[in-house]
């Protein structure tokens, strides 16, 4: 078994000719996260593979996650920013799977202007070409899965993935799953994937974070372990990243040695068509 994270920031320091974008939330580590400190860490916890988010201070531009996965092709993918305002954004996005390690496309619809898209109409175009391409789609809404549902059902084949488990950000339980059964009911829809990702952050408790048990339990009894994503969010990680993935591994009772096979990266690698064998 092959163990994939479904999401890693990875960002160089900022320097003249690719500043930061100036936002309310400030990077997770200033001096910026390399690829040399993602892999030491991926080897001392038993994580073969992850895939590289770029994060929102770092810009839409995906140049330098590229750049690493072409360095480690066996050990990073990308799932790259878009900006939807670019004048040239349709044609981008038609050859947004011809960039070399290039997986998906990231949406975080947590801070204006970005939030209203989700109502207004504007991203209609890109939803219904995402759809079209096959073009596996990472959209962060902390506490808003239900405004996904809308988007499914005019585009019941679009490939989505839920970071986070829809939760807000920077809450414990019980209110990070307040909104859990809007997440659940998007499960009908048979291309939508759920990123249990980071799910220390929302925990009240150490290790082995046991409060999160009964939420993940009825993920784990909706959508299955092949449509459950592993993932650590490393940059933000509450924990260690060795009790990110031993919860899963060895916490979760309910969790089948097969389960976790899923789980842990085989559904990740069908969801971006990421061949375990790659």
């Amino acid at each position: 078994m092959l163990v994939t994270d479904a999401q890693v920031h990875l960002w160089e320091p900022e320097r003249p000719d690719r500043p930061w974008r100036k936002l309310e939330r400030p990077p997770h580590r200033p001096g910026g996260f390399s690829a040399e400190e993602m892999l030491k860490d991926m080897d001392a916890a038993g994580v073969d593979r992850a895939v590289i988010v770029p994060p929102t201070w770092a810009g839409e531009s995906n140049e330098w996650a590229l750049e690493v996965a072409a360095r480690h092709p066996q050990r990073f993918a990308v799932v790259g920013r878009f900006d939807a305002r670019a004048a040239d954004a349709r044609e981008q996005l038609r050859g947004w799977l011809k960039q070399k390690g290039m997986l998906g496309v990231r949406m975080s619809f947590h801070v204006k202007p970005f939030i209203d898209w989700l109502d207004d109409g504007s991203l209609d175009w890109f939803w219904a070409e995402c759809e079209r391409l096959a073009l596996p789609v990472s959209a962060l809404v902390p506490g808003m899965a239900g405004k996904l549902r809308p988007v499914l059902e005019r585009h019941p084949s679009l490939r989505l993935m839920i970071p986070h488990m829809a939760c807000p950000l920077d809450t414990h339980v019980p209110e990070s799953f307040a909104r859990l059964d809007e997440v659940l009911g998007l499960e009908r829809f048979a291309n939508v994937f759920v990123m249990v990702s980071s799910a220390p952050c929302f925990s009240n408790e150490p290790y082995p974070f046991r409060d999160l048990n009964p939420y993940l339990k009825r993920i784990y009894d909706v959508y299955g372990p092949r449509r459950m994503l592993w993932g650590a969010d490393l940059s933000r990680l509450r924990g260690t990243y060795k009790e990110c993935l031993d919860q899963f591994r060895y916490e979760l009772d309910f969790l089948s040695a097969d389960d976790k096979d899923w789980i842990l990266g085989r559904a990740l690698a069908e969801a971006l068509n990421w061949p375990e064998s790659a």
